[in-house]
Formats: structure tokens, C-alpha cells, sequence
């Protein structure tokens, strides 16, 4: 069947206005930040698999970090193991550790690779105990209640902060055309196994490979203002009178810290991406719109 010739306009304005932004991209690593809706909507996972081979295509190097939480909830629940939260993170026994690792390391970063080896891509899933990607240091978190004298130091197990990041094993899959998909897990000198937060990941991963952008895909349309509207472009400066402001509150507040820390380390731009929208990758990257708050330093 033939193209009707408004039709045929419209893909061709298309394809016009992604050229731009093809050729500044070429040649240079974009990081995502893989999560939310975009993981588990079952047509939703499949777009962004197109998103991440066509970026390879075109010459643009991909490098993806996943997260697993609800994945991760799901197989403690199914085995009885009961799971606690402190100020957000999950509280992580050996035992725990070991269903964390099963499930990141294991199905869901599988999963990940097959979904874009199916859709014509060459993926390869690491930890950050591949290569030696990412050293890791025990999170200890800082109970500040007021109500006492001294800030309670609060150990909450094999959960850990990035301490260093050797990309050499992401650089050689890049140059052969691989696309790295990296669960967020990292060990220590002494060979002890850590979590992470895969935003973090993400952001330490894009100032070490001297990314052109970071992307943070999301369950939201980006940051909002007070009357709910999305704010497309915030300058750096513009984020802390946000905060204050209370504007940028809640989940969307370690999201926003992770995309200044890689602005003031030399990443070029971070983007906060509603990943509830189908191809919100090329949508982002390839066209004036957008589907996401950009940050920009």
C-alpha cells in the first residue's frame, strides 16, 4: 500500500529534524537510567529496546543502567522473607543480598539483553563486578532527629555508595559495537557484595565515561511546576531555589542531586525522561520537544 503524500510529508519532517541532532550526538556515549513503567509495560519494553539499537545504528554509544526493585520485592515476598525500608532503602541481610544479586544480576538484566538482541542490537549484561566496573564502599546513613544529642549512624547491610568506577570493560564492549547493560551492584576490597542505587550508578558511570547526556527515565513527565505543569529546560542554578521552594520534593529530589553531580563534573546535559511514553529515548534526544525535563549547567 502506498504512502499518502501527507503522510509522506510528515515522516519525511520527521526524519529531517532528527538529523541534527543525529550527527551532534555521533560518536559520543549517552547513559540511561532504565526503570519504572518503561521496565514493565510489556510494549513499553519493547520501544525502548528499538530506542537503545537504533541509537547504536546511527553511531551513538548506549550505555544502560537498570534498576529492580519491584522485581526484587516480588521474589522476597514469594519466599517469605519480610523486607524493611529505612528512609527509602531497602535494608539488606546476606540473604537479601543474594536474592538482590539473583534478581538484578540474574533475570532482569537477562532480560534486558535479550529483549535487545531480539530487536537487532548486540547486548552484553555486567555487574559491577565484571571487569572490576565498580568498587563499592558500605551507605551508612545518618539518623538526624533532633530529639537527640548525637546523629544515630544507621547500618542497613549490603547496601552501598559508589567509591570508584574503572569503565575499561564498558569501553571495549562500545568499540566493538556491544551495548553494555549494567545492574547496579558493586564489591568491595574485601570482596563483599553491595547494592546501589541504579540512579547513582548511572550518574558516577556518566562522569567516568565522559558522557554527552545522562537519562533518567521515570514514572513522571519530568519536573513540575506548582501548578503541575512539566518545566522542559531548568539551568543548574535555577534547581536549589526549586528545592527550596519545595517544588522538587519527594522521589524526584535524588533524581534531580544524581543530574547536578554529573552537570558539575563535566557531563554536557542530564535529562529527567517520562518513560511512561512510547520511544521516550528518540523522542528526547531526536527531536525540539522532547519528552522531559532537561538540566543543563
Amino acid at each position: 500500500m502506498s504512502m499518502s503524500k501527507q503522510a509522506g510529508n510528515e515522516v519525511a519532517k520527521v526524519l529531517t529534524e532528527s538529523l541534527p541532532y543525529i550527527q551532534s550526538f555521533h560518536g559520543k556515549t549517552i547513559v540511561i537510567k532504565y526503570g519504572g513503567n518503561a521496565m514493565v509495560d510489556d510494549h513499553l519494553k519493547q520501544s525502548f529496546a528499538r530506542d537503545v539499537v537504533l541509537l547504536k545504528l546511527v553511531g551513538i554509544n548506549p550505555v544502560v543502567v537498570h534498576g529492580g526493585g519491584p522485581q526484587i520485592s516480588q521474589l522476597l515476598e514469594r519466599i517469605g522473607k519480610k523486607t524493611e525500608f529505612v528512609q527509602g532503602m531497602r535494608v539488606t541481610d546476606r540473604e537479601t543480598m543474594d536474592v538482590v544479586e539473583m534478581v538484578l544480576g540474574g533475570s532482569v538484566n537477562k532480560e534486558i539483553v535479550s529483549l535487545i538482541n531480539s530487536m537487532g542490537g548486540k547486548a552484553v549484561g555486567l555487574s559491577g563486578k565484571d571487569g572490576g566496573l565498580i568498587r563499592a564502599k558500605r551507605l551508612m546513613l545518618r539518623n538526624n532527629d533532633l530529639t537527640v544529642s548525637q546523629p544515630e549512624i544507621i547500618d542497613i547491610g549490603h547496601v552501598g555508595e559508589v567509591e570508584s568506577i574503572d569503565p575499561r570493560v564498558v569501553a571495549v564492549l562500545d568499540e566493538q559495537n556491544f551495548i553494555p547493560v549494567i545492574a547496579p551492584i558493586g564489591v568491595d576490597e574485601h570482596g563483599q557484595t553491595y547494592n546501589i542505587n541504579a540512579d547513582t550508578v548511572a550518574g558516577k558511570l556518566a562522569i567516568t565515561l565522559d558522557a554527552e547526556r545522562l537519562m533518567l527515565l521515570t514514572n513522571t513527565a519530568g519536573v513540575l511546576d506548582k501548578e503541575g505543569k512539566i518545566l522542559t529546560g531548568l539551568h543548574a542554578n535555577e534547581i536549589s531555589e526549586l528545592i527550596n521552594a519545595g517544588t522538587i520534593e519527594g522521589g524526584m529530589l535524588p533524581k534531580v542531586q544524581c543530574a547536578l553531580d554529573a552537570l558539575r563534573s563535566g557531563v554536557r546535559a542530564a535529562t529527567i525522561v517520562d518513560g511512561r511514553v512510547e520511544h521516550a529515548v528518540l523522542l528526547e534526544l531526536f527531536t525540539v520537544q522532547g519528552v522531559g525535563t532537561q538540566i543543563k549547567g
